[in-house]
C-alpha cells in the first residue's frame, strides 16, 4: 500500500487517480498509523515552502516523514514535496526537512516565473527508473524555484530554463523529482509505474 501525504497541499487527486490506472493500492492519509504502515509513501505539492513547512508541522508529520525515510522505507516527492526534502528555501527563507543538504533557489528575472508546461529532462545517470522512457523526454513542470544539491552526485535528471538545474533526485530509498509525474501522460505514467516496481 503506498501513502499518499495529505498535508494540505498537492495533486492528491491526481497522484491517487494515476496510482488508481496502474491498479496500485494506495491511500490518501495524514493518518501516523497509515504511513508507518505503508510500502512507500508519496509527498506530492503546489505551493508555497513556508505554508508546506507549516501545514507538515501543524499536523505533526513532519517527523514522522523524517522518521520512515531514515528507516529506509521508498519515497517520492513531487514538486513542493521535492523542494522541502531540502535544508532550506529561499521561498519565505523557510528552514526544510533537512533530509538532502541543499539550497532551494528562484529563478533569475530573465525567465517567466513560474515555468509552466512541458521540459525537456536529460538523462544524467542510468536507473531503472528511467526503463521504457526514451531518452531526452519532456514532462510537465509548474515551478518557480529550483533545488541545488551540496552533492551532484544525486542529480540523475537535469532539466534547461535559464538555468540548468536538478529535475530529478535519487538518494538510496528517496527519489524526488521537480516535475509532475501525474500530469505527465505515459511517461509520467510509467515513471510512477518504475517507481512502484522499486518498491
Amino acid at each position: 500500500m503506498i501513502a499518499i501525504i495529505d498535508y494540505g497541499l498537492g495533486n492528491l487527486g491526481s497522484v491517487k487517480n494515476t496510482l488508481d490506472k496502474l491498479g496500485v493500492d494506495s491511500v490518501i492519509s495524514k493518518s501516523k498509523k497509515d504511513i508507518e504502515k505503508a510500502d512507500g509513501l508519496i509527498l506530492p505539492g503546489v505551493g508555497s515552502a513556508r505554508q508546506g513547512m507549516e501545514n507538515l508541522k501543524n499536523r505533526k508529520l513532519d517527523k514522522i516523514l523524517v522518521n520512515e525515510i531514515k528507516k529506509g522505507k521508498p519515497f517520492l516527492g513531487i514538486c513542493l514535496g521535492m523542494q522541502l526534502l531540502f535544508s532550506e528555501s529561499k521561498e519565505g527563507n523557510s528552514k526544510c526537512l533537512n533530509v538532502i543538504e541543499g539550497t532551494v533557489k528562484e529563478f533569475s528575472s530573465e525567465v517567466k516565473v513560474p515555468q509552466i508546461g512541458w521540459n525537456m529532462v536529460e538523462q544524467k545517470t542510468e536507473s531503472e527508473l528511467f526503463k521504457n522512457i526514451p531518452r531526452n523526454s519532456s514532462f510537465y513542470f509548474v515551478n518557480s524555484f529550483y533545488c541545488l544539491p551540496d552533492d551532484k552526485s544525486l542529480i540523475f535528471g537535469e532539466t534547461e530554463y535559464g538555468v540548468n538545474f536538478c529535475s530529478i533526485l535519487i538518494k538510496e530509498n528517496i527519489v524526488a523529482t521537480q516535475f509532475h509525474p501525474e500530469k505527465s501522460g505515459q511517461v509520467g505514467r510509467q515513471f510512477i509505474k518504475n517507481f512502484i516496481k522499486l518498491i
